[in-house]
């Protein structure tokens, strides 16, 4: 998780937020299993009016890459003050049903985590590959190599927008897929800061 540099104000909202959410109702149905839990739509109503009202925005980016399915949170506060995490998984295949379910099933996690919604009964079996959602999480091995492409890239950055392109384009594929989207935009910045 990555933040603004000050988060004194969105803390604030969002303690005043979550006080006002009501844990999610379970209207969904896992057949399979023969138990119910929240979807996306039982979250989001539980947590949306809330954050909207002190001042709250969420914005959910969702990406596909290799075989990988992550999706971005950040919360906006009206301040201009933000938090931000990613979350991810593999699907069980590559066709669209899998990673439209991964998609729903991060975003679901991802914001009822981001907004304190108490847990309920859930699709984890489905999570598994087990049940009627297409969804496996794995944990993702770090390429061989990848923390000196890091302290590269970072020295890169240090020296300026342009060299941090460079040294982006010329690295391998996986490296810049395992690299967390919160973690380049911070590479992103401290080369902005480098005078041209």
């Amino acid at each position: 998780m990555t933040t603004s540099e000050q988060i004194s104000e969105i803390a604030a909202a969002l303690a005043k937020a979550q006080a006002q959410i009501q844990g999610a109702v379970k209207d969904s149905a896992n057949p399979f299993f023969k138990s119910k839990y929240a979807d996306l739509a039982s979250v989001r109503e539980a947590c949306n009016g809330p954050l909207t009202a002190n001042g709250i925005a969420v914005l959910q980016s969702p990406s596909a890459v290799q075989g990988w399915v992550s999706v971005e949170t950040l919360l906006l506060h009206s301040s201009g003050q933000w938090i931000r995490g990613e979350i991810g998984c593999a699907p069980k295949d590559d066709g669209p049903q899998a990673v439209g379910s991964c998609i729903t099933y991060l975003r679901r996690y991802a914001l009822q985590s981001f907004a304190g919604v108490a847990p309920t009964d859930d699709d984890a079996e489905a999570a598994e590959g087990r049940g009627h959602a297409a969804v496996k999480p794995v944990a993702v091995p770090t390429p061989a190599g990848y923390d000196n492409w890091l302290l590269d890239m970072e020295a890169a950055a240090d020296t300026g927008e342009a060299a941090l392109t460079a040294a982006w384009k010329a690295s391998k594929p996986e490296y810049r897929t395992h690299l967390p989207a919160a973690v380049k935009e911070k590479l992103k910045a401290r080369a902005a800061k480098v005078p041209a």
